[in-house]
């Protein structure tokens, strides 16, 4: 009986001990320039070393052609410590990446 006793005692304890907070990022820069008229740019950086920068607008307004373009980037620190950067636009022609990282077709 004492063993069983000393047992959940120590499981208590074990699962009362503060468990690591993980990693949380605040925010040091947060632009936002949207009006919901013809685009939109945005950007921010993280204390933890992400940043992102992006801008779309319309383009062939006012015909069956007419979508958005987007052009951005975006940078992070990943788990090897190398900080990783793409380039990247978006549209007509999909999303095209631009990176030392990324394979090229």
């Amino acid at each position: 009986m004492k063993m069983i006793i000393c047992l959940a005692a120590l499981i208590a304890v074990a699962l009362a001990a503060p468990l690591d907070e993980p990693n949380v990022a605040t925010v040091l820069r947060y632009d936002n320039d949207n009006v919901g008229v013809e685009g939109y740019k945005y950007g921010f950086d993280t204390s933890d070393g992400i940043s992102r920068d992006e801008q779309g607008e319309l383009v062939d307004v006012g015909t069956d052609e007419e979508s958005i373009q987007v052009r951005g980037s975006f940078s992070y620190t990943g788990p090897d410590g190398v900080i990783y950067n793409v380039v990247y636009t978006a549209g007509k022609d999909g999303f095209v990446p631009v990176g030392e990282h990324i394979p090229k077709a």
